[in-house]
């Protein structure tokens, strides 16, 4: 047997696995980041469900219920409703002052109940805020936001909603 006195296959070798780990680093670090959005928008839709389940039902919390049945323009939020989520979106805003991709949230629904401007209002903040609380339950961020997790975090993103758009 013949040995290879200059040591090529060697250095071929390393450069192959080296080439190789560089290749499944970068892999896999595209692959994480991708995966965290996507946790945090399958998020956010289980949250805009959420909150379309509260509203429907008109299960609210007392302050809300409060609210609503003293004013005469969102009494009808007390009964029962239909309400679908149509789609929602997402669009990057740049960096936060956290330096974390700002990425805002809209969600598009419709209902045949809710018609006024308020009514839409109330239960548009609502969907939101229930948005925003999904997806800061889901990467365990409840202790660095607002109590209406506005925004709301995850490792690399801040999350943001703009007004629910009714269709």
């Amino acid at each position: 047997m013949k040995l290879d006195k200059k040591g090529q296959i060697t250095v071929e070798l390393i450069l192959i696995i080296s080439f190789t780990l560089i290749t499944i680093i970068i892999v896999s670090n595209l692959a994480l980041e991708a995966n965290e959005l996507n946790i945090a928008i399958a998020s956010a839709r289980n949250g805009a469900f959420e909150g379309i389940s509260s509203n429907g039902l008109a299960i609210y919390p007392k302050e809300s219920y409060d609210t609503y049945s003293k004013d005469p323009k969102k009494v009808s939020l007390m009964k029962t409703k239909n309400i679908k989520i149509v789609k929602i979106t997402q669009s990057i805003k740049g960096k936060d002052k956290f330096n974390k991709t700002r990425i805002q949230l809209k969600v598009y629904a419709s209902s045949p109940n809710i018609k006024t401007k308020e009514e839409k209002e109330s239960a548009g903040d609502r969907i939101n805020y229930h948005v925003r609380k999904s997806i800061t339950n889901s990467f365990k961020t409840e202790n660095i936001t607002n109590r209406l997790f506005n925004p709301a975090f995850s490792n690399k993103y801040s999350f943001t909603t703009a007004n629910v758009l009714w269709i």
